[in-house]
């Protein structure tokens, strides 16, 4: 299979509705794709003269991602991009286990209608994406696929922090898709976990999720030492 890497959308085709949800947009995908690497300062006009915009929406857009995690604000420095040493997606992982499981719990104790067919429909997505190369239609069919669940078990607030702890480690997990073997991994323990998601087995489905993550974990290890 050929990995089309991460050609990028030009910024002049179709655009969100205003100019701060465009930049906001556009910068995370940057992050995502590695164009914009850990630790690179991150200069207001520079980033307006790129994208085709004033000061003013990057300012905005910078406060955003500051607020995600996703790049770090110094005093008198500035912007640059965020850095998560081994230690950092270390506690992220045990803290999203801890709250996914609560998730899932909850999401198989009562699931709503629908649910079993957004989940399988996600993970098909995953599976389409992967197949064809697209490592950032991956990345993100991925979430929409792990958010299934943590959004069907109706905890707005727990729902919002997964999420922030998502945003932290969206740019590691690009990287762990870049190896073949990674992305069939993915793909198998996915099914996996809507086979065990249709039978209504919880205990089996929250060990599927947390060898997911062990597996994620131990191959960027390999990649942050």
């Amino acid at each position: 299979m050929t990995v089309t890497r991460l050609t990028p959308p030009s910024v002049t085709g179709p655009r969100p509705s205003t100019a701060p949800e465009f930049v906001l947009k556009e910068l995370r995908r940057l992050i995502v794709v590695g164009e914009l690497v850990p630790d690179q300062p991150l200069r207001q006009d520079t980033l307006a003269e790129r994208l085709g915009v004033s000061r003013v929406p990057v300012r905005e857009a910078l406060n955003t991602l500051a607020a995600e995690g996703r790049v770090v604000h110094e005093p008198h420095r500035g912007y640059r991009v965020a850095r998560l040493s081994l230690g950092d997606l270390l506690e992220v992982y045990r803290l999203r286990q801890l709250l996914e499981t609560e998730a899932v719990r909850t999401t198989m104790a009562n699931p709503p209608a629908g649910v079993l067919s957004d989940f399988r429909d996600a993970a098909r997505a995953v599976e389409i994406a992967s197949d064809g190369g697209d490592l950032l239609a991956m990345t993100e069919a991925n979430r929409r696929f792990h958010f299934v669940l943590v959004a069907a078990a109706g905890l707005p607030r727990l729902e919002r922090i997964v999420g922030a702890l998502w945003d932290s480690t969206e740019a590691y997990r690009l990287l762990y898709y870049e190896t073949p073997s990674n992305r069939e991994r993915v793909e198998s323990e996915h099914s996996q976990m809507v086979e065990a998601f249709a039978a209504g087995d919880t205990d089996r489905l929250i060990q599927l999720l947390d060898d997911h993550r062990r597996h994620a974990t131990n191959a960027l290890r390999a990649l942050l030492t």
